[in-house]
């Protein structure tokens, strides 16, 4: 009998240094895209898709993403009293737009880690993972094309993007062969390899559809580098057992963890605001002109 997917697991552990000092004393996640923190961008992609049952896997100085997603009667009675209810109300959807939970990953040891922390949650259903560096503007329509994949082969569904082969030490990597349009199967998957090394330039790109099977697939990986657990070499013996097929798409994804993809992001974003985006622009073309940038 096929389960509904209904459960997302959210990796939020990472300390964040590519973004120091800024993340000293503030998680990552909660940095701003515009007058949103990453981590909710996330959330929202994950409650547009059905899945309103989130793990959140979380480490030392992240209170704040628990708070940022709990309810906040202080504030809300001050915008109320200030007349300001459509704000009043758009603070209380965020605490209600999900079941969220919390687990604690009580020392930093890889995305495999993190995922295996997920396993009583899950129980024996398939789950989504989702990592907060990675915002899915919703043109792009990843995940729901990966539930979709899902729904059709019942095996777990890799997210891909072809990136540049200078990129590819960045990212997993994999082998594939195509099954239709977008779809393809997963022959053999590989770490951050060397642009020399590396079998394709087909990027995994931070979602992740699993079945429950990836738990075992975990709790046979040896720890790599540093003692971490890598996600990939867990998909790679996953492969041994059952198929593992991919969704690929070309834009819409925006790396939070990236200095300058962070920035586009931010630009992009507030170019659509109907509040912001005609000023912003404005403002842009003066930057243009002044620096000689057309």
């Amino acid at each position: 009998m096929e389960v509904p997917l209904r459960k997302a697991v959210i990796p939020a552990a990472g300390l964040g240094t590519r973004f120091l000092p800024a993340t000293k004393a503030t998680p990552k996640e909660m940095l701003p895209l515009v007058d949103k923190p990453t981590i909710q961008y996330v959330v929202e992609e994950a409650v547009r898709c059905g899945l309103t049952d989130i793990l959140m896997i979380t480490g030392r100085g992240k209170t704040s993403l628990e708070d940022h997603f709990d309810r906040s009667l202080e504030l809300e009675y001050a915008l109320e009293q200030g007349g300001k209810l459509g704000l009043r109300d758009e603070v209380r959807a965020i605490a209600e737009m999900a079941e969220i939970h919390y687990v604690r990953q009580g020392e930093p040891r890889g995305l495999g880690h993190a995922v295996s922390m997920a396993r009583r949650h899950v129980g024996g259903e398939p789950f989504v993972v989702m990592l907060g560096d990675d915002v899915m503007h919703e043109r792009s329509g990843v995940l729901e094309g990966m539930l979709d994949t899902f729904e059709r082969y019942q095996h777990s569904v890799v997210a891909f993007k072809e990136v540049a082969w200078s990129e590819i030490s960045s990212y997993g990597c994999a082998t594939a062969e195509p099954v239709e349009d977008r779809v393809i199967r997963v022959l053999d998957i590989v770490e951050k390899p060397s642009p020399q090394e590396a079998p394709s330039n087909l990027a995994v790109m931070g979602r992740y559809v699993f079945t429950p099977a990836i738990f075992n697939a975990l709790d046979q990986v040896k720890p790599g580098k540093g003692g971490e657990i890598q996600l990939t070499d867990a998909i790679k013996l996953l492969l041994a057992g059952e198929p593992v097929y991919g969704w690929t798409f070309r834009d819409g994804r925006f790396d939070a963890g990236n200095k300058i993809d962070y920035l586009r992001a931010t630009v992009e974003l507030a170019l659509e605001r109907d509040d912001i985006g005609p000023a912003f622009r404005t403002v842009l073309a003066e930057l243009v002109k002044r620096h000689g940038l057309a």
